[in-house]
């Protein structure tokens, strides 16, 4: 008959935390304001950056449960700042929702006429526009993307602007 092997981690590679440290990334993680539902994920990012570490060939901490609990000081930061960038999205929208429904026959006749603007610019300028204001991506980011110096897209930018706030002037919408 044949018998089943125990269920183990995969490769039987050793859980790089111990129930100490594991404890302590927790309570960490919950001082600094991560959610109790979100800890077991916080536990597993420290986890994952250990075992990381490990993979690049990198010499374990001389302490891990110290370098775990900064690790896990980072992670709540970074959850706060994740949630904060929600929370003006969120604020963002709701703005949008607002501006909508007061100025509703405005804001179609303003977006139909950048609408049309954005169409006549040339594909390269309409690119960076649309990137920079309605994919809210800094200039680095749009030249990194894009494979151009940042100059290039300032002054696509600078450029595309001018010509689409001179042809809103033009049809008397701003």
């Amino acid at each position: 008959m044949l018998r089943r092997k125990p269920r183990g981690r995969a490769d039987d590679v050793p859980d790089p935390l111990d129930a100490g440290v594991e404890d302590r990334v927790r309570a960490v993680l919950s001082l600094g304001g991560v959610p109790y539902t979100d800890l077991p994920d916080g536990v597993q990012q420290v986890r994952l950056r250990l075992l990381e570490r490990a993979a690049k060939g990198q010499e374990a901490p001389r302490d891990v449960s110290a370098w775990a609990a900064v690790v896990a000081s980072n992670l709540a930061m970074d959850w706060h700042r994740a949630r904060r960038r929600q929370e003006r999205l969120g604020e963002r929208l709701a703005a949008l929702r607002q501006e909508h429904s007061r100025d509703a026959a405005d804001t179609r006749v303003l977006s139909l006429a950048v609408a049309q603007g954005l169409d006549a610019l040339p594909d390269q300028q309409r690119q960076v526009v649309v990137l920079r204001f309605y994919a809210d991506l800094p200039v680095r980011d749009i030249a990194a993307e894009l494979g151009v110096p940042e100059g290039t897209v300032k002054s696509r930018l600078h450029t595309a602007v001018r010509v689409l706030r001179a042809r809103l002037h033009e049809q008397e919408v701003v």
